[in-house]
């Protein structure tokens, strides 16, 4: 349990690291291209973090991660019908989870202010419920 608490308390880390580095919303609009995508990898990489604390708490349990297409998803909701979320925990990231989908599979510059400026918005907020909601790990 001490291992899986050490590992997760890395993860956090650096998803706090990354949300530091973030501009506030507000300043989307003036930043140059290669800024946004920059703030698009943050995103995708919080996700990534996001992820990568839930498959340690499988592993920890024995739950197998998802195989296949749309495993990304699937551990998403297999972590809330084993407790380690709620349904509204699993909403809230599961729009980062879309833009995730987004971001690996379109060209930067399909990049838009509109679309990422609420995630940023609201990333901290999604980060604590997440966080409270595996402090018990």
């Amino acid at each position: 349990m001490v291992d899986l608490k050490y590992k997760i308390e890395a993860e956090c880390e650096n998803i706090e690291r990354l949300i530091n580095e973030l501009p506030s919303p507000d300043r989307l609009a003036v930043l140059e291209f290669l800024e946004l995508a920059g703030v698009a990898a943050l995103l995708h990489n919080f996700y990534n973090g996001i992820e990568n604390i839930i498959k340690l708490i499988f592993k920890d349990r024995g739950i197998d991660i998802p195989e296949g297409a749309s495993w990304h998803k699937e551990l998403l909701n297999l972590a809330k019908k084993n407790g380690i979320i709620s349904g509204s925990v699993l909403n809230e990231i599961g729009e980062y989870l879309a833009f995730r989908h987004f971001f690996s599979h379109a060209y930067a510059l399909d990049l838009y202010v509109d679309k990422l400026e609420p995630l940023v918005e609201k990333i901290n907020k999604v980060y604590q419920n997440f966080k409270q909601e595996v402090n018990c790990y």
